[in-house]
């Protein structure tokens, strides 16, 4: 069996899912992390069993010449790591954000291209395994041509004084946070669902005093063929489900021949006009992150790898999700529809 050498930068609170993951891909071995706190790392290290640590990012690559590495650092380390990574001819996987801003992620796409490596964008969402089943379901036709598609999210996690300390603190300080951290998931699965978007209308506000960025909206999508999206998103408020975070809301989709229902329980109960509702079985389960989506996106990336294939999430996709971004935060800023057909930075 093909092995793959593989390196990991980064300890923090997600890696965690991505480490986990690995270790269940039997063509990886993880052989090395990075992570500026060593006493992070070490545990890490412990836990997952991985050989070696180090305090510098270019001496891991350097010395251990991997097939990947696996970039889970703060969006602000991305540029520079991709870059050398891709450099020394290393294939790269990088978590979202992938940059601070717009120009940024696009400079960071054209350089790793430049280099001629296999890139991929960590945007696990679309992986998570209702959404690989409701897509299936679109594309056989099951619900005919859709016309609507509303998400309402309450995750319940930024309500408090100390909201977001406790797992992800950087939160607090992000001045863009529901949409440039949270939306931008949302963004890229509702083009996997239903294509392009060509039309935007957004409100934001900040119901936490307590934190730099908004935590609450409504975004309105239009897209190129015909249908319409809601996305209803509030960090602050709860919902009623025990694990908010499973599928992180429920969702609708209509249709010309029915509807279907997405749950919080990861359930889809498909109705077509005029006949009883049914629930329509498929597999997923309450394991690692969101559906054990992180190990569904890494062991593509590996069959990318090893077959030689084109994978998704590719870096010039990536950007059409942070143009749509930007794109919300104009039109919060101004009270206006954009347009991205003839909208400009």
């Amino acid at each position: 069996m093909t092995k793959l050498k593989g390196t990991v930068a980064g300890a923090g609170y997600f890696s965690r899912y991505q480490y986990e993951a690995w270790s269940r891909i039997p063509e990886v071995e993880i052989c090395a992390l990075y992570n500026r706190s060593e006493f992070r790392a070490r545990e890490i290290q412990k836990q997952f069993v991985i050989t070696r640590y180090y305090g510098d990012f270019r001496q891991m690559i350097d010395t251990e010449a991997p097939d990947f590495v696996d970039i889970v650092t703060p969006p602000e380390t991305h540029f520079e790591m991709c870059d050398y990574a891709a450099s020394k001819g290393v294939a790269v996987i990088c978590q979202k954000p992938l940059a601070p801003t717009y120009d940024l992620s696009l400079s960071l796409v054209e350089t790793v291209r430049k280099r001629g490596v296999r890139f991929m964008v960590h945007e696990n969402f679309r992986w998570q395994p209702w959404y690989r089943e409701i897509k299936g379901l679109l594309e056989a036709g099951v619900l005919g041509r859709v016309s609507h598609l509303y998400f309402r999210m309450r995750t319940g996690d930024g309500w408090s004084d100390d909201a977001y300390r406790a797992r992800q603190p950087f939160f607090r300080e992000y001045p863009r946070l529901l949409i440039y951290e949270t939306g931008v998931h949302f963004i890229d699965t509702f083009r996997y669902l239903l294509g392009e978007i060509e039309t935007i209308y957004c409100k934001l506000h900040r119901l936490n005093p307590d934190i730099k960025g908004e935590d609450a909206g409504q975004v309105f999508f239009g897209f190129r063929g015909g249908a319409t999206a809601i996305w209803d998103a509030n960090r602050y408020n709860e919902s009623n489900d025990s694990n908010p975070r499973y599928t992180f809301g429920e969702m609708r989709i209509d249709g010309q021949k029915g509807h279907l229902e997405l749950d919080s329980q990861g359930h889809i109960t498909i109705k077509r006009l005029g006949e009883p509702p049914y629930r329509h079985p498929y597999r997923h389960e309450d394991r690692g992150f969101a559906g054990d989506c992180v190990y569904a996106i890494q062991r593509h990336f590996v069959d990318c790898l090893l077959g030689n294939r084109q994978v998704e999430s590719t870096g010039e996709d990536y950007l059409q999700n942070v143009r749509v971004v930007e794109a919300c935060y104009e039109s919060a800023r101004s009270g206006q529809g954009i347009n991205l057909l003839t909208y400009v930075r």
